[in-house]
């Protein structure tokens, strides 16, 4: 079993894009419903560019959760995504950007979720330091909204300017 430990960021500005030294565009949807009564875990298709991706969750919201990771044939992602995703699918492009010992992966929204952008780290305790780049705005790990099983259920577009 893996254990995910990471930290998200909303990011100011653009500055960031000019430290990105790779990108990937991303498709992914839900195959459960995560407000069905006595869900532990999401359960996650992804196409990262040209490869498929089954990805299961536990439901933790927070610094670390339970997370497995299978490649799976494309073929098989790209018709899970069209027949069997539960709402929306999330799409974005993600960015690696190298700042100190850590790479930062800045998430930018597409489609109902565009405008959003968020930055995650992942380390490998909850108590490990890491350098906090200049474009790193407020701290959103606790926030359920700002993660992508939510963003399915309730896109960007839809929130309230309070909210965003």
């Amino acid at each position: 079993m893996a254990r995910e430990i990471e930290r998200k960021f909303l990011v100011k500005g653009e500055a960031w894009k000019q430290q990105a030294y790779a990108k990937k565009h991303y498709a992914q949807g839900y195959l459960n419903d995560i407000h069905q009564l006595g869900s532990k875990s999401s359960i996650r298709v992804r196409i990262e560019d040209d490869r498929g991706m089954l990805n299961i969750k536990s439901l933790e919201i927070g610094l670390s959760r339970d997370e497995y990771e299978y490649e799976i044939p494309l073929a098989d992602a790209e018709k899970m995504l069209k027949t069997l995703a539960v709402g929306p699918i999330v799409e974005k492009i993600r960015y690696f950007v190298k700042v100190g010992q850590h790479t930062w992966e800045v998430d930018e929204f597409l489609g109902d979720n565009k405008g959003l952008v968020v930055a995650e780290v992942e380390l490998e305790s909850e108590e490990q330091d890491f350098e906090l780049p200049a474009w790193a705005g407020e701290e959103v790990t606790h926030e359920r909204r700002y993660y992508n099983v939510s963003l399915s259920q309730t896109p960007y577009s839809e929130w309230s300017q309070d909210e965003k």
